[in-house]
């Protein structure tokens, strides 16, 4: 179904009016009803990308990660998105405070990031109408980013460069470029399938997907970004739907652009934690995890564990090429007669990340699904 997502009220039936989540321009004036992936059309300045590219880089890791398409077969597959390079805009100048915005209810969704001792909460109703947030933590330049369509926050090294909305998808999923060298890089893959960085992987870092007030619970330290962004939009009007509770677009079986594969083996918007190395991929169901608290699967014939971080509500994956026994005790993990929290067991981690099932199996179709 390739669909603009102009018609995503009577697509998904979000019953959120697409005027209602359209947004303002930096001169204030509303942009109406045009549909976009999180800001209803954005009038931010636009970069000019050519302008900006230097030719610096992003830092990018050592292999390249594992994908199920040739990279020619994924760039032919980029589509619009409805909107111009930068119509969504990111925010690279952001402001945060030790206090939440009065909006931010505490079982609304935050995307956590802890590096050197510095936490931050990004709560989604903001990153909705941005995507990308070119910030700085814990001394270290990040991308934190966020894809409505596909329900994935993920976190890049940026380096000196920052990152942009190209303004296309592939596979639903947000395209980033870097305005370095305008390579482009869905999300998902965080592997540049255009530009001069092609077939390359960028080095990531955790992002937790969780809720407010179990976020500031465990980081009480922890800092909020702020609605302070340098433009106008109607934070709290999600053009999708909502989470808290859920609905819309975000509990529907109807995606916006046809999946490159379809998949029966879950609902679409199932949430799976995902991991993917240079090797394959593989998948465990979210809810199936919290509940059980330790799943086992496979990337080719090298075993993997999943466990749950039932105070953050997410769940961390590692590798078990030895298939050591990992089970939950009341304070944690038990492995080899020894109890460790569930960041921190002993074995080899793997990064892993929240998705909706139809994007992780249209991207991964190899992939292993674990329920």
């Amino acid at each position: 179904m390739d669909l603009s997502r102009r018609r995503l009220l009577t697509t998904v039936g979000a019953g959120v009016t697409l005027g209602g989540a359209g947004c303002a321009g930096d001169d204030g004036s509303t942009t109406g009803s045009r549909s976009v992936a999180g800001s209803g059309g954005g009038t931010g300045t636009p970069s000019t990308a050519t302008d900006r590219s230097d030719g610096s880089k992003p830092p990018t890791a050592d292999g390249r990660l594992h994908l199920d398409y040739e990279i020619g077969t994924l760039e032919e597959k980029i589509v619009s998105g409805g909107v111009r390079k930068d119509g969504i805009p990111s925010i690279d100048d952001p402001t945060f405070a030790e206090t939440p915005p009065e909006i931010l209810a505490p079982d609304d969704p935050v995307f956590g990031v802890v590096r050197d001792g510095e936490a931050k909460a990004y709560p989604q109703y903001i990153l909705v109408h941005h995507e990308i947030v070119n910030d700085t933590v814990g001394g270290n330049s990040v991308a934190v980013t966020y894809c409505p369509l596909t329900g994935t926050a993920q976190g890049f090294e940026r380096g000196p460069v920052e990152f942009g909305v190209s303004g296309r998808l592939v596979n639903s999923n947000l395209t980033m470029y870097d305005r370095g060298t305008d390579s482009w890089w869905p999300q998902m893959l965080a592997t540049a399938i255009t530009g001069p960085l092609t077939g390359e992987s960028l080095r990531e870092f955790r992002i937790t997907w969780t809720t407010w007030d179990r976020w500031s619970s465990t980081y009480p330290e922890t800092t909020v970004l702020t609605e302070d962004t340098g433009f106008s939009r109607r934070y709290g009007t999600d053009p999708y739907g909502q989470y808290n509770a859920k609905r819309g677009y975000y509990s529907s079986t109807r995606t916006l652009f046809e999946p490159l594969q379809g998949d029966s083996r879950a609902h679409p918007k199932t949430v799976v934690i995902g991991t993917r190395t240079e090797t394959g991929a593989v998948a465990f169901d979210k809810g199936t995890l919290l509940s059980q608290r330790v799943l086992t699967g496979n990337i080719g014939d090298t075993p993997y564990v999943a466990v749950a971080d039932t105070d953050l509500e997410t769940g961390y994956v590692y590798a078990n090429p030895e298939s050591a026994t990992v089970e939950a005790a009341d304070d944690g993990y038990t492995l080899e007669g020894t109890t460790h929290d569930a960041d921190s067991l002993p074995l080899d981690r793997s990064l892993a990340f929240d998705a909706m099932w139809f994007a992780w199996a249209g991207f991964y179709p190899e992939s292993a699904y674990v329920d």
